[in-house]
């Protein structure tokens, strides 16, 4: 094959200096059909082949081919690189190839099976105010102390790029709806397209097509917020790639480092500014800021409802022999006197309120688990008074001692000395019974100046407590009048003596 200064050898040889095609030839050693090639045309270089041989590996060809045909049926994670295929071929076939030709031919023959072919996609330009993305994310916070696994509910704009992003313990279908009002919210309207995966909240039943049997509450929500759903292919999470990204960017941004916060309703605080400050930011490729394309956006969106949707859930349940009621697979306690009553419950996202006839007689803050128990101590402390021998074993009083001041230790310690162990319990229980109806730093006040003081009984905590309450002191009054002091010489008269 010539080289380029062969080639340029030839032509100047002819061409600069006329030298005869047989003279080139006979100069050059090539062939005169050789030279007359090179003087009609350009320098062409190695001609490609039309098939690649592959002498060591083709008895293996039909192997791989199955191989990659049977990957169609499997998960797209769990299917054959051109490293696994190499490793299986050495050691189920002993292969003594080079890798480099299994990976080129496996990179042709996924291309002409059509296995893991990359994709193209079109570039889109949406209309203002018409589609929004839902998505859900995952990630970590520390609240209260403990490191708690959260879920990310992130609404986007397919236009602006403006997102709403809230932390929540759960992706249950309340979560969803309460989601979705504070997002309209934080919009000032609803985007008459919201596009989803295949939310089991959401979906039912999967038709073919786009058609979806939409779960029944599903259903409701979106009529009354009057927005059309669409839904993605199956494992076609782009086609909302807007709100995938949007997932990893709020949890590399917003969540690293891990956030901490004294409760949830903390950190969807610092989020929601986040989500806010995000308005001023200016995507790659777009003339304007976020803020900048909402404004022209906003105009288009649909209004929100006057009166929100109502995200509740009732049941019905009865107080067991614990005074709890069960209530989605975990436990919440009602006052000791309600034993055996039925009662009704509302669910909300994050609170469980049970009701006797229309009387509100509970209310905790909603568990998410399974077998978790929510104990309030007013509910037990009449019942443990009557009891004070399971004072020690009760499991309100043990989930609820860590978190004591040491000062009712020692008041508890101060009873039973002085009443005894049963009496000294009873009548520290009637201190307990005071955080009630008062403020537990008035109580911890009350107990610690009757430490100081010597009281040994909870009638004198409670006495200090409502003097305090009323800010009336106990340091002697200066103008307080008082009755001179007796003259007890007279009584020396009583009876006839001198």
């Amino acid at each position: 094959m010539l080289k380029v200064d062969q080639y340029s050898y030839i032509r100047t040889a002819h061409r600069v200096y006329g030298k005869k095609i047989k003279q080139i030839a006979r100069e050059t050693g090539h062939s005169k059909n050789t030279i007359k090639k090179v003087l009609r045309g350009e320098y062409r270089g190695y001609k490609p082949r039309v098939e690649q041989p592959y002498p060591v590996l083709g008895p293996y060809l039909n192997i791989i081919d199955q191989w990659l045909k049977e990957d169609k049926q499997r998960p797209k994670k769990q299917r054959h690189t051109a490293a696994r295929v190499f490793s299986r071929l050495k050691q189920e076939h002993d292969f003594q190839g080079a890798e480099t030709t299994v990976r080129r031919y496996v990179r042709e023959a996924k291309l002409r099976l059509g296995v893991g072919a990359p994709q193209v996609f079109i570039p889109s330009d949406p209309q203002a105010g018409v589609e929004g993305e839902v998505d859900w994310g995952r990630c970590f916070a520390i609240l209260g102390g403990v490191e708690t696994l959260l879920k990310l509910f992130c609404m986007r704009s397919k236009f602006s790029g403006k997102h709403f992003v809230r932390c929540y313990p759960c992706e249950r279908q309340q979560a969803l709806f309460d989601g979705h009002i504070r997002g309209f919210t934080f919009f000032g309207g609803v985007f008459p397209v919201l596009i989803y995966d295949n939310l089991t909240t959401a979906v039912q039943k999967i038709l073919c097509g786009k058609n979806r049997i939409l779960q029944e509450s599903y259903d409701k929500f979106r009529g009354y917020y009057n927005f059309v759903p669409r839904f993605c292919n199956r494992g076609q999470g782009h086609e909302k790639g807007g709100v995938e990204g949007l997932v990893g960017y709020a949890r590399r941004n917003y969540m690293v480092p891990v956030p901490v916060a004294d409760s949830l309703e903390d950190l969807n605080k610092k989020l929601l500014q986040e989500c806010l400050a995000y308005g001023d930011h200016r995507i790659a490729g777009r003339e304007h800021t976020v803020n900048e394309l909402y404004e022209e956006e906003k105009k288009h969106l649909l209004s929100i409802p006057d009166i929100p949707f109502t995200n509740v859930e009732t049941a019905g349940g009865k107080v067991d022999k614990y005074a709890t009621v069960v209530v989605d697979k975990n436990r919440y306690s009602v006052p000791s006197s309600y034993g055996y009553f039925k009662v009704n419950v509302v669910l909300r996202v994050d609170r469980v309120e049970i009701f006797y006839g229309g009387k509100k007689i509970a209310s905790h803050r909603r568990l998410f688990g399974n077998n978790k128990w929510s104990l309030l101590p007013e509910h037990y402390l009449e019942l443990i008074a009557q009891r004070p021998q399971a004072f020690e074993s009760a499991r309100v009083i043990r989930q609820w001692r860590p978190n004591w001041p040491f000062c009712l230790e020692r008041l508890l310690e101060k009873f039973c000395q002085k009443q005894g162990h049963t009496k000294g319990i009873k009548d520290f229980v009637s201190v307990l019974m005071l955080y009630k109806d008062h403020a537990a730093d008035d109580i911890e006040s009350a107990v610690e100046t009757a430490l100081s003081s010597g009281a040994g009984s909870s009638q004198s905590v409670k006495h200090i407590l409502i003097h305090k309450e009323g800010d009336q002191s106990f340091s002697a009054l200066d103008n307080w009048q008082t009755l001179p002091p007796p003259d007890i010489s007279v009584y020396g008269q009583i009876g006839g003596a001198l």
